[in-house]
């Protein structure tokens, strides 16, 4: 059993580091772009982002919390549902507690990010990073079950890549927008990956305590779509199409959301 377990913990860390290095790619790309403060690429990458976590919201997070809802016996709609409404609401509250916040230290919050926009893009990496949390836990899950068999394990191996692969954009979809806010690319580099460490951290943890945290699987992961739909909704697609002459931002949503779609879909 001891064997069995340490088994399972080195795939889940194995294949979770391989999601992490994927989103740290991905948010590499901002080395990439020499512009900043371009009104163009802002609202392309901003478009981008909200397209990237749209996708992320049904194919990952809310068609799997349903699926496993119905294999664990329960009405799909209702761990859904209220899972989603749960993340609105926290994000609701977590940007009213930093609006407060910065409307008591704004120099400071200024000096600090470099932009006036500081709670916006806080909430967007948060909502992606709470959205990679349930993905560490479906890796580290899968590894878990796969001790059953050859097929299983083969299974884990896809998700793994699967996951890791869609986390390319994302990692992107992080670190371009903050880089054309106005921050550094380095900085922006190491948000952008930073959003990626929970899978590992999770994916290894949920190892110890699958047996418990499978049947709460569904709640994350709607919990975590509720975030990511806030987000995308309040805060990304508005900014996008700011002084959007050409609808470049509602271009880069549907380039976004195609985009993970596919990888979603083919793996």
């Amino acid at each position: 059993m001891v064997i069995i377990i340490k088994e399972a913990l080195l795939f889940a860390f194995l294949g979770t580091l391989f999601t992490f290095i994927m989103t740290t790619l991905g948010s590499a790309t901002v080395f990439f772009f020499k512009q900043k403060n371009n009104t163009f690429l802002n609202n392309i990458t901003m478009g981008f982002a909200a397209g990237v976590m749209l996708a992320a919201t049904v194919w990952s997070l809310i068609i799997p919390a349903t699926k496993r809802s119905e294999e664990l016996k329960i009405a799909g709609f209702i761990p859904t549902s209220i899972g989603i409404l749960l993340g609105v609401l926290f994000l609701f509250i977590l940007e009213k507690a930093i609006n407060r916040i910065n409307k008591n230290s704004a120099e400071v919050l200024k000096n600090k990010f470099n932009s006036s926009h500081s709670s916006k893009f806080g909430l967007m990496i948060l909502a992606i990073t709470l959205h990679n949390i349930p993905e560490g836990m479906a890796v580290g899950l899968s590894f878990a079950i796969a001790q059953n068999g050859t097929a299983e394990l083969a299974a884990a191996i896809a998700l793994a890549i699967g996951i890791g692969i869609q986390n390319f954009p994302e990692g992107m979809a992080v670190a371009l927008p903050l880089r054309e806010e106005g921050i550094s690319r380095k900085k922006a580099f190491i948000r952008g990956s930073l959003s990626g460490i929970v899978e590992p951290i999770f994916g290894v943890a949920v190892v110890l305590i699958y047996p418990v945290i499978s049947y709460l699987m569904p709640w994350f992961l709607s919990f975590a779509a509720g975030a990511m739909l806030y987000v995308v909704v309040n805060e990304l697609i508005p900014t996008a199409n700011v002084n959007a002459k050409n609808k470049e931002g509602t271009f880069g949503v549907i380039a976004g959301f195609v985009l993970m779609m596919i990888l979603d879909l083919a793996l």
